[in-house]
């Protein structure tokens, strides 16, 4: 019985297609110029401020952003969100691969 390699390998070869897209594309977009990052509290803070005639470092913010009191602290909080991200990701995957032998 003969088959073919790619009849049980779509969703891998849409996975890869799309990871390979999203990388040409940002570096496409990330290709040249002076970028400086700002995440979505900078602009947020600044729409706010524009809005009620305020300046930014007049606003305060209703919920205070928790700050760690070292970066060691700060850097073992990031790992750990990491960490059961990739937790999840591992058991949504191993679930689906469950789920397909089980169907087979």
């Amino acid at each position: 019985m003969t088959t073919n390699f790619f009849a049980n390998k779509h969703l891998e070869i849409i996975a890869i297609v799309a990871v390979v897209l999203f990388i040409i594309a940002f570096l496409i977009t990330s290709g040249g110029g002076e970028h400086e990052f700002g995440g979505s509290d900078d602009v947020g803070s600044e729409l706010v401020a524009e809005l009620t005639g305020m300046t930014v470092d007049d606003y305060e913010p209703l919920i205070p952003q928790y700050e760690p009191p070292s970066g060691e602290i700060e850097a073992t909080l990031f790992a750990l969100q990491a960490s059961f991200g990739g937790l999840l990701l591992g058991l949504v995957f191993g679930y689906w691969l469950g789920q397909r032998k089980t169907d087979s």
